[in-house]
């Protein structure tokens, strides 16, 4: 005979507390799990106090149901609801506010190389090159952190899987998040998804320079950091207020894309910043029925930029259904391995050997 939850919950309406009301009444049965012949289920009590009196009405519970045809083993917990334990609010942390005077470029402590991911438009997948490739390098044994720059639009809490408010012991000291193995900051942590922030120049650099400076980075072999779109106020600040180890450059290979990343690429040489190489992502499309590729958005216009530049192309990425939905899911491709984490691993392989992470 196969037991159900009802009934169970029928067997005990026949449990009665001194008030003459079944545990079913009153409310009190959690966690009731049937496994085959075996029955599990939790009696929480109003109080601590009230539980040190209910041992007698739980062998009663335990007793019925293990009487029940089908029951073969029964397994009862008494445990109290009581009071939530009172903690002190957590120091207020706030981001933002206009920059702090710096005598030079600075770089955090502990932090041995800066990278940042740049591109000179919007919606050719850098922050998903930046998530997947901050999880290839700690797959690959580094110690990565990832800082999400792009104060307007932060994509990484979604893209890394974890949404939480970072804690801070003394109202200034900013301790990260972690994820897939990446040491994790974001503006995004901060406000609700789908709060917008409107904010003036100032007051990006100032958020930026406490993201940077603030947060407990620890002991990293590298940190990236995913920089919004275009060439505008994260960038100066990063670039003139941070010691950068190099700038990656993320594009399609289409000319208007081509067209914007060119701005980037000349902003860095004005900002003296070192471009350690390309990357062309949505570089073709590879048909899942039949295996043929397509290149939606033309073919090797980064390569022949990254040519022309004298840099390296580190690596092309194809347009990928699976990338997306990991993305959205906040599990990077990255992490779970097939064709494109094995895509990213080379792109690490090769900044690794490089000396670059």
């Amino acid at each position: 005979m196969t037991v159900t939850k009802a009934d169970v919950e029928a067997t005990l309406r026949r449990v009665a507390l001194p008030d003459g009301r079944s545990l079913i009444e009153h409310d009190l049965i959690r966690a009731l799990v049937i496994q085959g012949g075996t029955v599990r289920f939790v009696i929480e009590a109003p109080s601590p106090e009230v539980a040190r009196q209910m041992g007698p009405l739980r062998d009663a519970a335990e007793k019925i149901v293990a009487e029940m045809p089908g029951v073969d083993n029964v397994s009862v917990a008494l445990t109290a609801h009581g009071p939530a334990e009172k903690k002190p609010a957590p120091p207020s942390l706030k981001i933002g506010g206009h920059p702090k005077p710096q005598d030079g470029p600075t770089k955090p402590t502990g932090v041995q190389r800066i990278l940042a991911i740049g591109s000179g438009k919007g919606g050719v997948g850098k922050s998903t090159v930046s998530s997947n490739l901050a999880v290839a390098l700690a797959k690959a044994g580094r110690k990565v952190g990832l800082l999400d720059a792009d104060i307007y639009g932060p994509s990484q809490p979604r893209m890394m899987g974890v949404n939480k408010r970072p804690a801070s012991p003394d109202g200034k000291t900013i301790i990260p998040l972690q994820a897939h193995g990446v040491t994790v900051m974001s503006i995004g942590f901060m406000l609700e998804e789908g709060k917008a922030v409107v904010w003036r120049g100032p007051m990006l650099m100032g958020a930026l320079q406490q993201m940077l400076g603030q947060v407990e980075w620890g002991e990293l072999d590298v940190l990236l950091v995913d920089l919004p779109p275009g060439t505008g106020d994260v960038q100066l600040t990063l670039c003139t207020k941070s010691e950068l180890t190099g700038a990656i450059v993320v594009s399609t290979p289409q000319d208007v894309a081509l067209i914007d990343a060119r701005k980037a690429l000349d902003m860095f040489d004005t900002l003296k910043t070192p471009v350690l190489g390309l990357i062309e992502n949505m570089s073709m499309f590879v048909c899942p029925d039949c295996g043929a590729e397509h290149q939606i958005f033309g073919q090797g216009g980064v390569a022949a930029e990254a040519d022309r530049l004298g840099v390296p192309l580190l690596g092309a990425l194809p347009i990928d259904l699976d990338t997306r939905l990991a993305g959205d899911g906040g599990t990077p491709i990255a992490a779970q391995g097939g064709p494109m984490a094995e895509a990213y691993a080379r792109i690490a392989d090769g900044l690794i050997k490089g000396g670059m992470a």
